[in-house]
């Protein structure tokens, strides 16, 4: 009877501790049936031309990529490798993708934002199609997207800032950076806001070594590779492409060596596909496109200083895309959103296909779908989709937050805002690229809620 007497209490107890978070259990059983939905209805893991099998490739034979990615992603398919499964990678992803929801959630909680707000703040991550593609597919992006948001977390989680967490937080980011390159900038822009906010001198510190240390010895390891300190091989390339949509090199008057890159004839929708197309003056060049980067930077650097409200102009031109209310293309060939579809997609023309089929998963096919998933998903795409003024009132709620309470909100708005416009600024716009920004933005909008304190 004792016994009975200590437990009944104990149950009830743990009852009211859920019911407090009812609408958020709802919300994550349904995102997790949503994810196991997308698994049954496209089969296997989407794999894009270039990124997922230079990932693949990579994770089997570990070595610093000489072009855009660096080693993050890789060792994440490389701790899966035992499984040869590119499906479990996406269940894994889906998982992954379940979890940001869970950080935003417990971070405003812990803000004392009431339960409904911090709900409602994970509905796009948790519940918009353009998630579950992403999750779905072999590309960086959904690790980005926990570790950014993981690093946040940790900084959010108390009123004041221990040296311990700050070291946490610093080597989430440095992961973040060199998942993807993007990060770099994020981490700078973290210390700076810290440092605004006073946070002390001994977690700054901290903060700052946890995060560059892992990075200078990345780019250590990467010398070793390719005679050269760095994390990237493509920054410069990737910059030069930016310019391409203005540059003018009767303004520029660049030296001999750099105004072989000046534009040619060519003339393309989009900075990012001068990257690849044949026919622009960087792939003229005798080589590989990455072989050229620094000179790649140089000329970028030069045409960016001569030209610097052209270049402003194009990244707020660009930037404008992600508030459109109808997706728009950008470039024309790619499908910005809605892009569950009924049919086969057969792998691309692409060298390394045998190479990971053989190394990585002998089940590496075409992706197909299957009904009545796939019809289900067809149809749940048109209303589960962030519109862009939606997604402009949100940044707006952030931040008049970040202005209402600077000490919590200014963090996530900045990251959220940096996440936005950085790839516009260093190389194009991708929808691809806007998803990490929505979490972020969700979370310093939710802060915006009268009740919410501390």
């Amino acid at each position: 009877m004792l016994t009975q007497t200590r437990v009944i209490p104990a149950a009830r107890h743990g009852a009211g501790a859920l019911a407090g978070h009812r609408a958020f259990v709802v919300l994550l059983t349904l995102a997790a049936a949503l994810r196991v939905v997308t698994m049954l209805g496209y089969r296997p893991a989407r794999l894009y031309w270039y990124d997922s099998f230079t990932y693949l490739d990579t994770a089997v034979h570990l070595a610093p990529s000489a072009s855009f990615h660096p080693i993050g992603y890789p060792l994440f398919l490389r701790a899966l490798l035992p499984f040869h499964s590119v499906e479990l990678v996406a269940a894994v992803q889906h998982a992954m993708g379940l979890s940001v929801g869970v950080l935003i959630y417990a971070v405003l909680r812990r803000r004392s934002v009431p339960g409904w707000a911090a709900a409602l703040a994970t509905v796009p991550t948790l519940l918009d199609a353009s998630f579950l593609r992403l999750e779905h597919a072999v590309l960086s992006d959904t690790q980005f997207i926990v570790l950014v948001v993981a690093g946040l977390s940790v900084l959010m989680w108390e009123p004041r800032l221990s040296t311990r967490a700050a070291v946490l937080a610093g080597l989430l980011f440095a992961l973040a950076a060199l998942t993807r390159t993007i990060a770099l900038p994020l981490l700078l822009l973290v210390l700076i806001v810290l440092a605004v906010r006073r946070v002390g001198w001994r977690p700054l510190t901290a903060l700052a070594l946890a995060g560059v240390l892992p990075l200078i010895a990345y780019a250590a390891w990467y010398g070793r590779h390719h005679d050269r300190f760095a994390i990237s091989g493509a920054d410069g390339v990737a910059l030069w492409a930016r310019t391409m949509t203005f540059a003018d090199c009767s303004v520029i008057q660049p030296p001999p060596d750099q105004a072989r890159l000046c534009p040619n004839a060519t003339v393309l929708d989009a900075a990012s596909e001068y990257v690849w197309a044949p026919q622009a003056s960087l792939n003229q060049l005798p080589g590989d496109r990455f072989s050229h980067n620094d000179l790649a930077r140089a000329f970028a650097i030069r045409a960016i200083l001569a030209q610097p409200l052209d270049y402003l102009g194009e990244v707020v031109r660009d930037t404008s895309i992600a508030f459109s209310w109808t997706p728009i293309a950008h470039p024309a060939r790619t499908t910005p959103a809605f892009g569950f579809a009924k049919g086969y997609w057969p792998l691309p023309e692409q060298p390394l296909i045998d190479k990971v089929r053989k190394e990585y998963d002998s089940g590496i096919r075409g992706q197909s779908s299957a009904g009545p998933y796939a019809d289900f998903l067809v149809v749940y795409q048109y209303a589960a989709y962030l519109r862009g003024p939606v997604l402009a009132a949100i940044l707006l709620l952030g931040a008049v937050a970040a202005v209402r309470r600077p000490r919590v909100a200014l963090l996530p708005w900045a990251l959220a805002a940096g996440l936005l416009v950085g790839p516009v600024a260093v190389l194009d716009f991708d929808h691809r690229y806007v998803l990490p920004v929505i979490p972020i933005a969700c979370l310093a909008a939710a802060l915006c809620v009268p009740w919410s304190r501390r």
